[in-house]
């Protein structure tokens, strides 16, 4: 059995990815010797306890982190700056400090400047996910042969992100260092702008007349179905990605609306090659990510 990577491993939130991450390191008794949880929500903590996901729960966030080697925030970005604060300075010298935002550019500006000298800073982010949210929504699976990637500053211990980086191999998934711009804007066309086009689309169908809304829902096909998927996913989370990668969003969707208005031109005009060459690219990407193993 490898060695412990940490002696106490803190979760700041306990969503989907705190409890997917608290139920791995509960699995694999190499990634911690204690699990401590913390929630704003006290609903929250109370379920995480019921199901025995960490060893200790504070309502405290300041007493969460205290004492640990590791400390991953896991709620929403746009908390992270008040976290920070409020944390900034319990944390133990020597300490990671990371989290599983789904922008890093708003992470470095918001946690960076708060980090106390001694405490190294590893941003991550595991692009795993599904559209459900609470303790109860998390699995020790989710992050099975899932890419996670790493942003650490310039500067940063080598020996703690290659720990970081450990971490997140034993729970699954693989890892890659990337510039936190660089991240932003991958994760602007791979995921933000598609969370934004889903929301608008529903967004749409719910502002229809109430007959054809109804069948709207009666008859839906698997693409409208996989947008409500989508759609599903936490508000608050969606909120603050977009506002916080909003230059990077807002470039994509320019370019996207650019492609759109191209594609209803062929529809109007009935140029049936460039809408067949579309579709051609739409089955190569689906191939590509079925090969890649990411589909």
């Amino acid at each position: 059995m490898p060695e412990t990577l940490f002696r106490r491993l803190t979760l700041i939130g306990i969503g989907l990815i705190g409890s997917s991450i608290a139920r791995v390191a509960r699995e694999r008794s190499d990634i911690a010797g204690e699990i401590v949880i913390h929630d704003c929500s006290p609903a929250a903590l109370t379920r995480a306890r019921a199901l025995e996901l960490g060893d200790r729960y504070d309502a405290d966030a300041a007493a969460a982190v205290a004492g640990a080697d590791a400390v991953i925030l896991c709620a929403p970005v746009g908390a992270f700056a008040a976290i920070a604060e409020e944390i900034a300075g319990h944390l133990a010298p020597d300490a990671i400090l990371s989290d599983v935002g789904s922008t890093k550019q708003s992470v470095l500006r918001d946690v960076g400047p708060l980090v106390p000298a001694g405490v190294h800073f590893v941003p991550a982010h595991p692009l795993a996910g599904t559209e459900h949210s609470g303790p109860d929504a998390g699995f020790s699976a989710l992050f099975e042969g899932r890419w996670c990637l790493l942003t650490p500053p310039p500067g940063t211990d080598r020996a703690a992100v290659g720990r970081m980086a450990e971490l997140w191999r034993r729970t699954g998934a693989m890892v890659e260092e990337m510039d936190a711009v660089h991240h932003d804007r991958v994760l602007a066309i791979v995921s933000h702008l598609p969370h934004l086009i889903a929301f608008t689309i529903c967004g749409t169908a719910d502002d229809l007349a109430d007959e054809t809304r109804q069948e709207v829902l009666q008859f839906a096909a698997t693409g409208f179905r996989d947008f409500t998927r989508i759609a599903a996913s936490d508000p608050t989370m969606w909120r603050d990605v977009f506002l916080n990668n909003r230059e990077a969003l807002l470039e994509m969707l320019a370019r996207f609306l650019e492609d759109a208005q191209a594609m209803a031109r062929a529809v109007r005009w009935g140029d049936g090659g460039y809408i067949e060459d579309k579709v051609n690219r739409g089955r190569k990407i689906r191939r590509n990510l079925i090969e890649l193993k990411q589909a």
